[in-house]
């Protein structure tokens, strides 16, 4: 099961930039915190910010949270909201396919 979504907004620039596509997988199995590793893409569900991509800075193995976070300086992350559930996310990030950019 995987599946190509559209970025949107700039928390992962310069990597991952609005318009670039991502392809993520959402196999269960690999979703699991044991095969999540610190600095894989994860797409999740927020319950105040909706759908959001960010890289995992580390796991609270205490109670289950994982600590994401943008590479843009005005990315809303962890830092913001604090951890996430394994099972608000969506997907893992496998491939990404940058967008065309105008010419500067």
């Amino acid at each position: 099961m995987i599946q190509i979504m559209r970025v949107s907004g700039n928390s992962l620039a310069p990597g991952i930039q609005e318009g670039d596509f991502v392809v993520i997988v959402k196999i269960p199995f690999l979703l699991r915190i044991n095969r999540l590793r610190e600095d894989d893409v994860v797409v999740f569900r927020h319950p105040a910010y909706g759908v959001m991509m960010k890289r995992i800075h580390y796991f609270t193995p205490q109670d289950g949270g994982i600590y994401v976070y943008g590479t843009h300086p005005s990315s809303v992350d962890s830092r913001q909201f604090g951890p996430i559930r394994q099972e608000d996310i969506i997907g893992k990030v496998i491939w990404h396919i940058p967008g065309q950019r105008a010419a500067e």
